[in-house]
């Protein structure tokens, strides 16, 4: 049975935290259970990596009150009656230090999104049930104008982690050519991702038609990569998914918990790390807070450096064919049709 809430502290402020001995991790052979309390300590002890990540940003919650067991899924819009759901708004009842953001959603319709401005922010948002940060690739002062580009290199089928880490090292390589500096993490489930901060002065369509163009050159580069939108034509191969540079997309911060066994994170990671790394479960709540404080964040200068957006634009003007977005958004100019590819041949 849970116990009675405890106070933690996190930068200075106490925060209470409710039910903390409320298992939201059952024990694996890697790793051992996580409650809940456990998960705001957790996010204060990585304060200095995971307030890089999330600073002045508008930030979608993944939240998991019931835990995470198998069996358990996420609400979508379809079915509202998931165990778990993302927070896109804020919440009643936050404390008066939990800040907000304006943003736009691509339907046009407004709302204030929680913006985690101090790393009590984060506890509370532990003791909300929240275990994942999705923060905008952009600042409060100006969420219109991304200021990172984000490279999300996910396995499918019988491809595996090994594969991403491959194709990330091609990313790195084509970014370094470019002379663009590229700073990596493991997504804390099978793959990768590759992130470039950027000067603040391009839409979120340039942006993700930057990614459509690294994409591209990724998929002429490395072997088993795929561009393609749509799973039946994936196979086994690294789907890039430029997607994820679209607004109002969700992908986990740098130390973010995954909803994954284990309470794997998210984890930035020098390219020396990267290449070496067999396992990426490695990476969980228990080992983290360790590493963090004995080696530093490895994403410690990633905003030493702002990079111009024209040597990726330029790759997708090499080859500016529209790719489709997301299912939730509005016909977009010179988008094709949203059709899956089998349907569209019986049609």
């Amino acid at each position: 049975m849970a116990s009675d809430a405890v106070q933690i502290e996190a930068g200075g402020r106490s925060v209470r935290v409710s039910s903390p001995t409320r298992v939201i991790y059952e024990a694996t052979d890697f790793s051992d259970e996580v409650t809940k309390v456990m998960i705001a300590e957790y996010y204060v002890a990585v304060a200095d990596g995971l307030m890089r990540a999330l600073r002045d940003r508008p930030v979608t919650l993944e939240r998991w009150p019931k835990g995470v067991r198998e069996g358990m899924v996420m609400s979508t819009r379809a079915d509202s009656h998931g165990d778990a759901f993302y927070q896109k708004r804020m919440m009643k009842g936050a404390p008066d230090y939990a800040e907000t953001a304006a943003v736009l959603f691509p339907s046009g319709r407004p709302a204030d999104e929680l913006c985690v401005t101090e790393i009590a922010v984060a506890a509370w948002a532990a003791h909300m049930g929240a275990i994942t940060f999705h923060p905008w690739p952009t600042r409060r002062d100006d969420n219109e104008h991304p200021d990172e580009l984000r490279i999300d290199l996910d396995p499918f089928g019988s491809a595996t982690f090994a594969d991403a880490v491959r194709v990330a090292g091609v990313a790195r390589e084509m970014f370094a050519e470019l002379g663009v500096r590229a700073f990596a993490k493991t997504s804390g489930k099978r793959g990768v991702h590759v992130y470039v901060r950027i000067a603040p002065e391009w839409t979120f369509t340039d942006v993700r038609h930057a990614a459509i163009g690294v994409a591209r050159e990724l998929e002429k580069r490395a072997d088993g990569v795929t561009t393609s939108w749509w799973k039946e034509e994936r196979g086994d191969r690294i789907f890039v998914d430029y997607n994820q540079n679209a607004r109002d997309r969700t992908i986990a911060s740098a130390y973010s918990l995954r909803p994954a066994p284990g309470a794997t994170v998210s984890m930035p990671v020098t390219w020396d790390e990267l290449a070496a790394l067999e396992d990426p479960r490695t990476f969980t709540l228990h080992t983290v807070p360790d590493k963090l404080a004995r080696d530093g964040d490895a994403w410690a200068e990633i905003d030493d450096v702002a990079h111009s957006l024209e040597p990726l634009l330029e790759l997708w003007h090499a080859d500016p064919t529209e790719m489709p977005y997301p299912p939730d958004y509005p016909k977009m100019p010179g988008e094709p049709k949203r059709v899956q590819p089998s349907k569209a041949k019986k049609d």
